[in-house]
């Protein structure tokens, strides 16, 4: 840890002009994360039993985002340590120089402010709480604690990907529901085979960084194995949606096509251990849980719209 807080005082040190551009900003948005928070959110809100008005539903998913934009930027000044040793992270804005630590975490701070405040007035208070709880347990819980404590980080720290359903389905209605809760549940689950996918094939990197992820710290076999008990139950749970009522047959359908597959990429990478092909079995997983879950929700998204669409042209 003292190799870690050395390399952190020394970034601070060496990065004492910003040369950031507009672009930079936006990088530590990541915009890659925040359109899937936006995405699940607007299927929380979606899913609720009252119709919000479109206005304000389009000001609560940009509040919504800004808050995922806001907890990106504040991970991003934490683990810019981190960031400098890995090769997949070492381009971003502050590990590059091109921006300082100080001036993404007032970044980060103005926009968590911003985002909470703006959602509990386009919205409700319960809304904003749980989109301010989701910023503090994703910097301080994930990032600061868990991320650098503990192998099963990404199990525990999923909580916080997992909440933006939630948030979309309190900002409609100003409650929490169990089908909010499920789709929580979904993506509770998905997280940890969808992360180790991936930590098995940048071990060395997270290694090398400190990060004890679970490959480099109980060793590949243990992971695969959990990869595969995570999906064994997350192929039943992306029934719940159709199993609940909220999603019809087709969902159903969909859901336990799609479970399907990913099992078999999961078994995929239980049984291709050593050389090239570990890796592209590790890779392909990582690869189609993404389309597992955006095939999810869109399903259920399009279902509701249509539903919605319907009932406003019958009226």
């Amino acid at each position: 840890m003292s190799f870690l807080s050395e390399s952190r005082s020394g970034l601070t040190r060496s990065f004492e002009v910003s040369i950031a551009r507009p672009s930079d900003y936006v990088a530590l948005l990541k915009p890659r994360v925040m359109s899937l928070v936006v995405f699940t959110a607007f299927t929380g809100i979606l899913i609720a039993p009252t119709h919000m008005n479109p206005v304000l539903g389009i000001a609560s998913l940009l509040a919504i985002a800004i808050g995922a934009g806001a907890s990106g930027a504040l991970n991003m000044w934490y683990d810019a340590d981190i960031d400098a040793l890995m090769r997949r992270t070492e381009k971003r804005p502050i590990p590059s120089g091109r921006m300082r630590r100080e001036d993404a975490l007032g970044f980060g701070l103005v926009l968590s402010v911003l985002s909470v405040m703006t959602l509990g007035i386009v919205a409700n208070w319960l809304a904003a709480a749980l989109l301010g709880f989701t910023i503090f347990f994703y910097v301080a819980i994930y990032t600061m604690w868990l991320k650098r404590a503990t192998p099963q980080n990404i199990v525990i720290g999923g909580a916080a990907g997992a909440l933006p359903p939630v948030v979309g389905y309190a900002a409609a209605t100003g409650e929490v529901s169990l089908a909010s809760i499920a789709l929580f549940a979904i993506i509770f689950v998905w997280t940890p085979p969808h992360f180790w996918a991936l930590a098995l094939v940048k071990a060395e990197e997270y290694g090398r960084a400190g990060v004890p992820m679970l490959p480099n710290v109980k060793g590949a076999g243990r992971t695969r194995r959990d990869i595969l008990l995570y999906t064994l139950l997350l192929a039943p749970l992306g029934l719940l949606p159709w199993l609940m009522g909220f999603a019809s047959l087709a969902y159903g359908i969909i859901a336990a096509a799609l479970g399907a597959a990913m099992l078999m990429f999961a078994v995929r990478v239980c049984y291709n251990r050593t050389g090239p092909q570990a890796g592209r079995c590790a890779m392909q997983l990582f690869g189609f849980s993404i389309l597992y879950l955006f095939l999810l929700f869109a399903e259920i998204a399009g279902e509701r719209a249509l539903v919605i669409l319907t009932s406003n042209l019958a009226w």
